[in-house]
C-alpha cells in the first residue's frame, strides 16, 4: 500500500506541474498571446515573451520544483535512492 500511495502522490504532482506548463506554454504563448501583447515585460510584448522565453523559464523552474518535492516525497516514504543495495 505504501508503494501505491507513493506513486499516486508522484503522479498527482506530475499532473499539476504539467498542467501549469501547458497553461504557460500553450495558453500564454499561443491562445492568449494577442491579449498579453498589450502589456510589456522588459521592453517586449508579454505574449511574445511567453512564447519565446517565458515558457522555457517556467519549464526549468518546474524541473527544480519537481526535484524538490520528490526529495520530500522520497523522505516521507523512505525511498532513499542513494543507499547501496
Amino acid at each position: 500500500m505504501n508503494q501505491n500511495t507513493y506513486w499516486r502522490e508522484n503522479l498527482k504532482l506530475l499532473k499539476i506541474l504539467l498542467v501549469i506548463w501547458f497553461c504557460v506554454s500553450f495558453g500564454f504563448g499561443i491562445i492568449l498571446v494577442d491579449w498579453l501583447d498589450q502589456f510589456t515585460f522588459f521592453g517586449f510584448k508579454l505574449g511574445f515573451w511567453f512564447a519565446q522565453q517565458g515558457s522555457i523559464y517556467v519549464f526549468v523552474i518546474l524541473i527544480f520544483i519537481y526535484s524538490w518535492r520528490m526529495n520530500i516525497l522520497d523522505k516521507k516514504y523512505n525511498k532513499d535512492n542513494h543507499s547501496p543495495k
